[in-house]
This record gives C-alpha cells, structure tokens and sequence, in this order.
C-alpha cells in the first residue's frame, strides 16, 4: 500500500515538474516577445498571463479560482472510488488531474496568474491559449467521458446477460 502511495505521489510530482518547467522556459522565452510561430497558421508558441480560468473566465479572481482548485482536490481524493474506474485508467487520469489541478494552482499562488503558452489557431480564429496543466485536465477529464460511457454500455451488457441465463 505504501510503495502505491509513493510511486503515485512520484508520478503526479514529475507531472508536475514537467508542468512547471514548460511554464518557467515560457517564461524565459517567450515573454515580452511575439509568438513563435511553429505551424502557419494552426500553433505558434505564446506567452499569456491567465488571471482567470478556462476560456479567460472569472478574470481577476486568482484566490476564489485557487480557492475552488483546493475543494475540487479534496473532494476528488474523498469521493475517488466513485470518480474514477478501478484499474490503470483509473489511476491514470486520477493522476492526470490532480498533477493538472496542482500545476495550476501553483502558478496561481506563486505568481498571482497561471502561464499559458500553447496557441492553436485557424487563421484568425483562435482557441483559447493554453498550457501543459491544461492538458492532463482535458485529457483526463474526456477519458473519464468515456469510461463512463461505455462503463454504462457494460453495465447493460451484464445485465442482458445474466437475464438471458
């Protein structure tokens, strides 16, 4: 049981740090500079100081937003038997998430702002800039959809089954 917690912990850490470093070369790189453009016209590098949530939302409430990050942890750790599906996967994104929700709320202490640096665009028609934090967040967030799709899916299958019998 503890080898799990430590191997865990190390895992969301160096997530983490990878969050962090991306963040700090950013930083370094990019700031107070114009984008660098890595594709035309689909993804430059950008630096951008978030002082809100996703999509720019709640600018400027950098202590309710880490505030809220510090009570979606708790209560993802409390609740994490019904939030995430047994198995790797499950393991998986409960890492993902919580190195992602880390990655941020740092960023908000530390700096008062989350960096965002990952621009896609068409053209003119921009996405919302981005960051590595960002990133676990989405990714474990769309395979918990999906596992809770086809969770249900098996469910119904099961059922069948042992109806059938």
């Amino acid at each position: 049981m503890l080898r799990r917690i430590v191997l865990f912990s190390a895992a969301v850490a160096n997530l983490l740090l990878i969050d962090q470093v991306v963040k700090a070369a950013s930083v370094s790189s990019l700031k107070e500079k114009p984008p660098v453009e890595v594709l035309p016209n689909l993804f430059n590098l950008a630096y951008v100081e978030n002082r809100g949530c996703a999509w720019g939302m709640f600018q400027g409430h950098v202590w309710p937003l880490a505030v809220f990050a510090v009570i979606a942890m708790g209560l993802l750790i409390w609740k994490r038997k019904s939030v995430f599906p047994r198995g790797g996967w499950g393991v998986f994104c409960e890492i993902l998430l919580y190195a992602g929700i880390l990655g941020n709320l740092v960023d908000r202490l530390a700096r008062g702002y989350v960096v965002d640096m990952f621009d896609f665009h068409w053209g003119v028609h921009h996405f919302p800039v981005f960051n590595v934090a960002d990133s676990y967040i989405t990714v474990a967030a769309a395979l918990l959809l999906g596992f809770g799709f086809f969770q249900k899916d098996a469910e119904k299958d099961a059922e069948r089954e042992s109806g059938a019998a």
